[in-house]
């Protein structure tokens, strides 16, 4: 029986290899050089054992690719075409994008499934959209992010920033106050969420045990049963199927849910119209009358379609947006040049408002500012890579080779590996905002930055996260000067647990006012 039972083991673990290394074969075939990867981690080994972060893995894995503008790597068993040339990145999302529509097929629902099962959210969401309905949530999205809501929202910004300031100057004392930013920058993210997408007052800095931010905080923590969920999502989906592995929170998705559904029930009840996104999508489903309903076309959208928006907006928006303002924070500690230049410019402006508000006109005209807060992207790219799925055969001629893209490839952009190429960014571990200014910005070669994406599906709320970035150091910056405080990183090192950007020993700085 012993016996028996080791052969069947042996045997099991046989086919395991066999199944994990089947697809290993495939840069192989293709005449394309490639990473040699590990049995089932394919090249991502360092950062499941964590070892290194997957930051730190993409950057090694684009200089591994040396010379070569097609690159093949593995993430797990899914082979990635990585490119690493700023043309073929150019044809991919903009010339031919009618080849490369949709991102990879990871989350996204099909036709066929529950409308009403609200377990995968990130599946009905714009990211994951595909083709006609993607395109059709998109052109119905855009609205809310243009100039003049970008205007309409930062009222609202401006209030969550005064009073997070107002919070902040009450724990400070004359020393000085050693501060966690991640903690502080995702309350402030938690407060305009909830005040611009669903028409929540929260302050989650007086409050700071409340429903909504707790809810949030449950979403965007990732424990090593999370990393597990997402890796099954990724490279083991049909197994998912029987499993039915729920990939966050139910109190905490239940909560957005029911959030959002009252609310449209309650505006629908009440014909109450608000400038926010709950109110545009149910505009765009005809479940408010307003003279705009009346000409546009009923989109045919399920509860969890309009819901997952929302759940997608706050995820991103909670998450990403406070780790832009945290990398920038701790790039203006610990480099005390930008912190002077940068404060003078905050200065002159608070100078030019005197006792009026700060201004939308006043926070996008400061130059300096953007320059910081573009050369922290370029440093710390949250979007680390980018993907796109063939959906329509297409040959490119790279150097005299053709290199054939199929449908069902995965092509890989490594965003951060383009952002660290010192071809393309001299001393890129440097960071240096003057790559921004006026006269350098023009001289960065095209297709080698971009920390929001390119082309049609680039992230549609990329001037929300820098507008509520850019509020936040102006007014940290106007009223402290930033210093190291005893837990800081320096040099910043990269946790290795996971997949988010977040230092091994935390976000932290001191505050030290300025008056």
């Amino acid at each position: 029986m012993l016996l028996e039972f080791i052969a069947l083991f042996i045997v099991a673990l046989a086919l395991a290899y066999r199944w994990s290394v089947s697809k290993y074969g495939f840069f192989k075939e293709r005449g394309l050089p490639f990473a040699k990867p590990v049995p089932y981690f394919g090249n991502m080994a360092k950062m499941f054992f964590r070892k290194q972060s997957m930051f730190d893995v993409i950057v090694d894995l684009y200089h591994k690719g040396g010379n070569n503008k097609v690159y093949g790597i593995f993430e797990q068993r899914q082979p990635l075409i990585m490119l690493r040339d700023p043309e073929l990145i150019k044809n991919v999302t903009i010339k031919d994008f009618d080849h490369f529509i949709n991102h990879r097929d990871v989350f996204s629902t099909g036709t066929d499934d529950d409308p009403h099962d609200m377990n995968n959210l990130f599946g009905s969401s714009l990211f994951s959209m595909r083709d006609a309905r993607w395109k059709d949530m998109r052109s119905t999205l855009s609205p809310a992010f243009t100039g003049s809501k970008m205007r309409q929202m930062f009222q609202l910004m401006n209030q969550v920033a005064k009073e997070a300031g107002g919070c902040l100057k009450r724990d400070v004392v004359d020393g000085g106050l050693e501060l966690d930013m991640k903690d502080y920058c995702t309350r402030f993210t938690n407060d305009v969420i909830a005040s611009t997408a669903f028409g929540l007052q929260v302050n989650s800095f007086t409050e700071r045990e409340n429903t909504f931010y707790m809810a949030g905080k449950k979403l965007t923590t990732f424990s090593f049963a999370q990393n597990l969920k997402f890796l099954i999502f990724f490279s083991l989906k049909w197994l998912n199927k029987y499993l039915k592995i729920e990939l966050f929170d139910k109190k905490s998705t239940q909560y957005f849910v029911r959030l959002v559904l009252d609310a449209m029930k309650y505006r629908q009840e009440h014909n109450i119209i608000r400038p926010d996104m709950i109110n545009m999508l149910m505009e765009a489903r005809g479940l408010l009358q307003t003279e705009k309903t009346k000409t546009a076309p009923v989109r045919e959208w399920s509860d969890r379609d309009i819901v997952a928006q929302c759940f997608v907006f706050f995820f991103a928006g909670f998450e990403t947006s406070a780790v832009l303002m945290c990398f920038t924070a701790h790039e203006i500690m610990e480099n005390e040049d930008v912190q002077e230049k940068l404060y003078e410019e905050i200065q002159q402006v608070s100078s030019d408002l005197g006792d009026d508000e700060l201004t939308y006109e006043a926070l996008v005209g400061m130059k300096y500012l953007d320059q910081v807060v573009s050369e922290t992207l370029r440093k710390w790219p949250a979007a680390i890579a980018v993907d796109r799925e063939c959906n329509k055969d297409i040959t490119y001629d790279v150097d005299g080779q053709k290199v054939e893209i199929k449908k069902g490839d995965i092509i890989w952009l490594p965003t951060c590996g383009f952002h660290r190429d010192p071809k393309y960014f001299e001393n890129p571990k440097k960071f240096d905002p003057e790559r921004f200014s006026e006269e350098n910005k023009d001289k960065i070669q095209p297709f080698t930055y971009y920390p929001f994406g390119l082309g049609q599906r680039n992230c549609i709320g990329s001037r929300f996260a820098l507008l509520e970035a850019k509020a936040m150091i102006y007014y940290i910056l106007r009223d402290y000067r930033l210093a190291p405080a005893k837990k800081s990183s320096i040099p910043l090192e990269l946790s290795s647990s996971g997949f988010q950007l977040i230092p091994k020993d935390g976000f932290w700085l001191k505050m030290i006012p300025r008056n």
